[in-house]
């Protein structure tokens, strides 16, 4: 790696770009003598656009062409949004950082400017994913929720066009793309409770590769590390992923360390909620006491059913 290019694989939507970018520019900070290149990979999340991602499963749905990459030497490393990633990577692939976490809540964007506790059967609320969906049931029963694909200025489009009068979406990709006017409210995570590691911009790499790993350590934001890799721990125990109603909030002061999760049905009639607080040194066996708490409650059962009524 020392006499070419150090190449950091992407998607080619305007976020993801925007995400490896963040990260090219952070190892140029403290790499000035290197060369950092980015390139773009279309993964099959990217082509299928007019599936429901919960028929289309979730097993790198957009990770996998990048990791391919990897594998095959034709990058150094991968950018991700650390929520689109399994908790089960690829062998000889590993979660090697995360840039400081951003907004981990989720928005509500709405045509009329009304708030979730305002919206009532004369909208439709679009989103693309089943946690969303089951918890906005779960708020209110009464709600018509669509589903919406594309990125993050294709949704935007296709509302202000009429295909929807609000929309929840994760508030930190519309505030990396400069969309933060357009937020309505940024959604109590006691209500819509986040997806697992949302906000966080994830770098994969190989784990034989030191070189590349000495670069990530020095980005690597070791608050979020701990906080994002825990949250993993509690989605990983619950052999839950994306497109299944599972969400998980964390908050830490540097010492204490607490995780709020929430699983849920499809239609959001029947849900669980829990929270258990710890040590931040001891982070990722918090959060799996938590997903403990959830199994004992019989939250697999209900996992696995969805998982068959979606084929995934």
């Amino acid at each position: 790696m020392t006499n070419r290019p150090v190449k950091i694989a992407s998607r080619g939507s305007k976020l993801a770009l925007y995400q490896s970018h963040k990260v090219k520019e952070e190892l140029e900070k403290y790499f000035p003598e290197k060369v950092f290149e980015i390139l773009v990979i279309k993964t099959k999340g990217d082509k299928i656009l007019d599936v429901a991602l919960s028929k289309i499963g979730d097993k790198g749905l957009f990770t996998r062409e990048l990791e391919n990459s990897l594998q095959q030497h034709e990058a150094d490393m991968a950018v991700h949004s650390l929520k689109d990633m399994p908790t089960e990577l690829p062998e000889g692939l590993t979660l090697g950082g995360v840039l400081e976490r951003g907004e981990v809540r989720d928005a509500l964007v709405s045509i009329h400017g009304k708030k979730l506790a305002e919206l009532d059967e004369t909208d439709v609320v679009a989103t693309s994913s089943l946690r969303r969906k089951a918890q906005l049931l779960h708020f209110n029963s009464k709600l018509r929720i669509v589903d919406i694909r594309g990125n993050v200025d294709t949704r935007m489009q296709k509302m202000d066009e009429g295909y929807c009068t609000a929309m929840v979406i994760a508030a930190a990709g519309l505030q990396r793309l400069g969309y933060q006017d357009r937020i309505t409210e940024i959604l109590d995570p006691g209500i819509m409770a986040p997806a697992v590691s949302q906000g966080a911009i994830a770098i994969e790499i190989r784990e034989n590769d030191p070189e590349t790993e000495s670069l990530i350590l020095e980005i690597n934001h070791l608050p979020s590390f701990i906080a994002v890799n825990a949250e993993r721990v509690f989605l990983s125990a619950l052999e839950g992923g994306c497109q299944v109603p599972i969400g998980c909030f964390s908050e830490s002061d540097g010492k204490k360390f607490k995780i709020s999760g929430v699983v849920s049905n499809i239609d959001g009639s029947a849900m669980m909620k829990d929270s258990v607080e710890g040590e931040i040194r001891t982070a990722k066996k918090t959060a799996f006491l938590l997903a403990k708490r959830f199994l004992d409650k019989g939250a697999q059962k209900m996992i696995r059913k969805i998982r068959t009524l979606n084929n995934i």
